[in-house]
């Protein structure tokens, strides 16, 4: 075991956070938190959706519901039942560029959850009738995305604007690739991609760093001797994804009671220096009651319930969208005032009162969502992964604080000069249905 410690000094770069890099490349990332009584741990895999090839479309989420079928020391029911049995939590999630396998139990069964979330990573069966099963729970996961309008909607908008890049494809696959889907397919993508030199296993909570390490390095042996003597992978080069734009505009026809629309452009990636810039510039556009988007729109107008903006953020690259839902015979009106809004904070940028709300907002949200150690586990995994570097709550809120008017404005200018994508759902039979302003961009 190593200890990852900030070069020349001795010391872990973030106070109460202790990383070591065991054999085959894997990293633990700990953080002892007090007054609680509980644990939560995720094994942190760097492979999403955009590793996987055409044929491969949805693996990865295939997967994060198949490995809990079953391992070779214990089946689905036992695995089920022995969390149940100490009342915790296990489940799985697959992002675009990562996935997770995590458990919340109390801090006395967190050898079981090691030992559990191991075998379930590295060790399942993928039996061909479970293959099966899973198949036509997936396809049924698929309908209800299809009876969703606003999840829907995310996924028609990253059509249109990112194309036929893998980041455009839908995390969950389509029902065409499910369906084709073999379990050799599968098991071939879990092996090549499931590897340690892949995994950081976090975790937060009532917990020595220690014992942690010896936990995880007798759990993984097997798996960390396949991948042999190693350094763990770095993160995701930062570059520039090439994109092929899609048709900028893509409607879905559907009977719904309202009309749904994105509108965005593309953003930035994860490791650009503007990204807290961009952080504040949404929050102000549309990341609360007060935000511009928030008060034009519904407050003012009456024309929406819901109306936000949002960001997505990538190694390289990123989106900025703006959502709304509305009456179908309010879409234009809808439209117009978001446009309007997004060519105004383009030209003019932000109030110094509007950066200052922001910046408080991001930094008061930031503390308060960490008052639980799920949320610590999240933050420590995803830090690892991304950035090969623990970061500590006081830098990134300084992060935040130090961000200007003007290099908002910068980053405003920039963005939101380009031309705009749009997804939509409702009940509009085609492009020439909708209103001008969504037609234009057709």
């Amino acid at each position: 075991m190593t200890d990852l410690l900030t070069p020349g000094t001795g010391v872990h770069p973030v106070p109460g956070v202790s990383v070591s890099q065991l054999g085959g490349g894997l990293r633990v990332v700990s953080e002892a938190v007090q007054g609680v009584r509980s644990v939560s741990i995720g094994v942190w895999i760097g492979v999403g959706s955009r590793d996987e090839t055409a044929v491969q479309a949805g693996a990865a989420h295939y997967l994060e519901h198949l490995l809990f079928k079953g391992t070779s020391t214990r089946t689905a029911a036992q695995i089920a039942e022995e969390v149940d049995a100490v009342g915790g939590e296990l489940n799985a999630f697959t992002a675009k560029e990562h996935t997770c396998y995590y458990a919340h139990v109390l801090d006395a069964d967190l050898p079981l959850a090691v030992d559990i979330l191991a075998g379930v990573v590295t060790d399942a069966v993928l039996a061909p009738a479970d293959v099966e099963i899973e198949r036509g729970v997936v396809l049924e996961e698929i309908a209800i995305r299809e009876d969703d309008p606003e999840d829907l909607l995310g996924e028609l908008f990253d059509e249109a604007l990112l194309g036929a890049h893998p980041l455009g494809r839908p995390v969950i696959g389509s029902e065409e690739s499910i369906t084709g889907m073999a379990r050799d397919t599968l098991h071939d993508f879990w092996r090549a991609e499931y590897t340690t030199p892949r995994m950081v296993v976090a975790a937060a909570g009532n917990l020595t760093h220690e014992h942690l390490v010896a936990l995880v390095e007798e759990a993984f042996a097997v798996a960390a001797a396949r991948a042999g003597s190693v350094s763990p992978l770095p993160p995701r080069a930062a570059g520039v994804a090439v994109l092929e734009p899609g048709p900028r505009l893509v409607l879905r026809a559907e009977d719904t009671e309202q009309a749904h629309v994105m509108l965005g452009v593309p953003g930035i990636g994860r490791h650009d220096p503007r990204r807290s810039a961009l952080g504040v510039l949404n929050t102000a556009l549309g990341g609360g009651p007060s935000s511009r988007l928030f008060q034009q729109v519904r407050e003012q107008r009456g024309l929406a319930y819901s109306v936000y903006s949002g960001l997505s953020t990538y190694t390289d690259a990123g989106i900025l969208a703006v959502y709304a839902g509305c009456a179908p015979e309010r879409l234009g009106e809808v439209v117009g005032v978001v446009r309007s809004v997004l060519s105004d904070v383009a030209a003019h940028g932000l109030t110094p009162a509007e950066v200052t709300r922001a910046q408080g907002n991001l930094r008061g949200g930031l503390v308060l969502g960490l008052e639980d150690t799920p949320s610590r586990m999240n933050r420590l995994g995803r830090a690892e992964l991304d950035h090969g570097r623990q970061r500590s709550i006081a830098e990134s809120l300084d992060r935040i604080a130090a961000v200007t008017p003007e290099q908002v404005a910068d980053v405003a200018r920039e963005l939101l000069s380009e031309p705009l994508s749009a997804g939509v759902v409702g009940p509009y039979r085609e492009e020439r249905d909708l209103p001008g302003g969504l037609r234009s961009l057709a």
